[in-house]
């Protein structure tokens, strides 16, 4: 079996942090809408999973039925978060996919 070359490994792995961090700074900017009750309420989530935005349609706000409310807004920043979670993955699993191997990489708990 070849020995691997550390050099060239280390380096891989500098820059995967260096690439790292840049998309993690770029998902900060990156929105995702997400919405529930047909539109009724909508959420804006950044892909560093910040909520920037509830709009809630004023026919919604029934005070007979809160609850109903309530469960909407629930779901919309659920699938919000689910959405930008998913939009996280995609742009950093293409940079630990870079290093090859099984699970992503090194074989290391993380790469």
């Amino acid at each position: 079996m070849p020995q691997p070359n550390i050099n060239k490994m280390l380096k891989q792995v500098q820059q995967m942090q260096v690439d790292m961090a840049k998309a993690q700074e770029e998902l900060k900017n990156e929105v995702v809408e997400a919405s529930a009750g047909g539109g009724t309420v909508t959420v804006k989530i950044t892909g560093g999973l910040e909520l920037r935005e509830v709009r809630i349609d004023p026919e919604a706000v029934d005070p007979e039925d809160v609850e109903l409310l309530q469960d909407m807004v629930l779901a919309a920043v659920n699938e919000g978060l689910r959405a930008a979670q998913e939009l996280a993955s995609k742009k950093l699993g293409g940079i630990t996919g870079g290093l090859g191997g099984p699970g992503g990489g090194l074989g290391l708990p993380g790469f």
